[in-house]
């Protein structure tokens, strides 16, 4: 069962992905938030698999939120689900650490997919947002935003440590070390730990 956390600030949106998801056998809402800020502190809390996440909110916006639940909780999947399309809103989402961005209005069996897909560890993109991304890398001036922690766990493979000792040296677990590394892969567009290593050396500052 996917356990699922809604984030809008609109109640009626909130709702009405409750009754949707209320139709689907395999995932489960376990909570909604109005905003950001609710979104952390519940994340935090109930550590769901996977967060939809708006991005015009008060107290404290999606992309804000999204960047503190991905530092705190790698292995939470967010999900973007907003009505912005521009290009902007779209790579300061990604960059943030969402593992998708879809719009308001996408299908809902879309939706629907979008969480599961993301669950399995992909990222679910609406069309405009891969456009945006292909764009971005034609034009060569992809930039990569990390989070403290992940550009720590980088730069330890770049010193050419394993796993157990990133996890022992951070204080954190194994299984914590790979969720990083997987963002980290996704993020630098790399897939072995070899490529990241040689990014880190030449990305990272030497210590």
């Amino acid at each position: 069962m996917i356990r699922l956390l809604i984030v809008d600030d609109h109640a009626i949106v909130r709702q009405g992905l409750e009754q949707l998801f209320a139709t689907v056998s395999d995932i489960e809402v376990i909570g909604t938030a109005a905003d950001g800020q609710q979104a952390v502190n519940f994340a935090q809390d109930e550590k769901p698999d996977v967060i939809l996440m708006d991005l015009g909110m008060p107290t404290l916006d999606g992309v804000a939120a999204t960047r503190q639940i991905v530092d705190q909780l790698p292995l939470v999947r967010v999900v973007v689900l907003t009505s912005y399309g521009d290009e902007s809103r779209i790579l300061d989402a990604l960059n943030a650490g969402a593992h998708g961005y879809l719009l308001k209005h996408s299908d809902p069996d879309d939706v629907i997919e979008g969480v599961r897909v993301a669950y399995a560890g992909d990222a679910p993109l609406d069309p405009r947002a891969g456009r945006v991304l292909i764009e971005q890398r034609r034009r060569g001036r992809k930039e990569v935003e990390l989070t403290p922690r992940e550009r720590e766990v980088l730069g330890l493979v770049g010193q050419g440590m394993a796993n157990k000792q990133i996890a022992r040296r951070l204080e954190i677990t194994e299984r914590t070390v790979k969720a990083h590394l997987t963002s980290v892969f996704q993020r630098i567009g790399v897939t072995d730990r070899v490529q990241a290593a040689l990014w880190a050396r030449q990305h990272l500052p030497q210590q």
